[in-house]
């Protein structure tokens, strides 16, 4: 399957120009969705298509089109590198998922800063990679992990509870290629130990939040939330449990969504074609 996004300021004959074109080259059009920001006059459209041909000479027309636009044609499998600390019901989740198929994707290595996960990791098949973070040495460990980005071929890297602060270089190296599950629906609660902070405020809604990674700590575009209702009788280590579930359906659901190229950025939002 082939999946063409793009994004172009709001005009009328955008569908019309992008599915002539399609038709014009015998592709049939599986779905198709489009969503028009009236707050930004942007126009964004997600096409699933199958082709008869090769991509070549359609990657050449959409970028002759005349909409001043940012596109991107895709047709392979995603590889995911995942990055993990010491909590592992997120990797386990993924990992999961994969295994049995429910996430069409290839997960091609894990790293962390511990070694607790790696027997978790290989009873997968999985490269297990630990890469300390010594003091001082944040920016070569970041290399390495750069390193195993470029050896992998990998085009999302997925933070599953990965429990360091990625430093401003590392993130513009992957704009928009970096997805962090937060323990809090944010914007609340930034920062270290939110499940504590909300038990400290008394609050009746607690959720996790899937979001791409900036250098603006906890600020990145909003991907999707999961939200369940606790009350007064429960401690901030019941609300880490009950936390846990959604920090891994919040995750997977948008790893999937970038996986399936249902995910446009839009400023700070995204436009998310479910």
């Amino acid at each position: 399957m082939n999946v063409l996004t793009l994004s172009c300021p709001d005009r009328p004959g955008i569908v019309a120009a992008v599915s002539g074109l399609l038709a014009e080259r015998g592709c049939n059009i599986v779905e198709s969705q489009q969503f028009s920001d009236l707050d930004t006059g942007r126009f964004f459209m997600r096409v699933a298509f199958t082709t008869p041909a090769g991509v070549t000479d359609l990657e050449n027309a959409f970028g002759a089109l005349d909409l001043d636009h940012e596109w991107q044609l895709d047709s392979a499998r995603t590889r995911v590198l995942i990055m993990v600390s010491k909590a592992g019901h997120c990797l386990n989740d993924l990992l999961y998922r994969h295994r049995s198929g429910l996430l069409d994707i290839d997960v091609v290595a894990v790293v962390s800063n511990h070694p607790d996960l790696r027997p978790l990791t290989q009873s997968y098949g999985i490269d297990y990679h630990h890469l300390p973070v010594a003091p001082q040495g944040k920016p070569a460990q970041e290399a390495e992990i750069l390193t195993l980005v470029e050896h992998y071929n990998a085009d999302l890297v997925v933070l599953a509870r990965y429990m360091q602060i990625l430093s401003s270089d590392f993130c513009a190296k992957l704009p928009g290629k970096v997805i962090n599950i937060h323990h809090s629906f944010l914007p609340s609660f930034k920062g270290a130990k939110p499940y504590h902070q909300a038990h400290a405020r008394g609050v009746k809604l607690i959720g996790a939040t899937a979001h791409y990674v900036t250098p603006d700590l906890d600020e990145g575009p909003i991907i999707e939330q999961e939200v369940a209702r606790v009350d007064h009788s429960q401690s901030a280590e019941d609300l880490m449990a009950v936390g846990r579930d959604m920090e891994c359906l919040a995750l997977a659901r948008a790893v999937r969504w970038h996986a399936e190229h249902r995910v446009l950025l839009n400023g700070q939002r995204t436009v998310v074609f479910r």
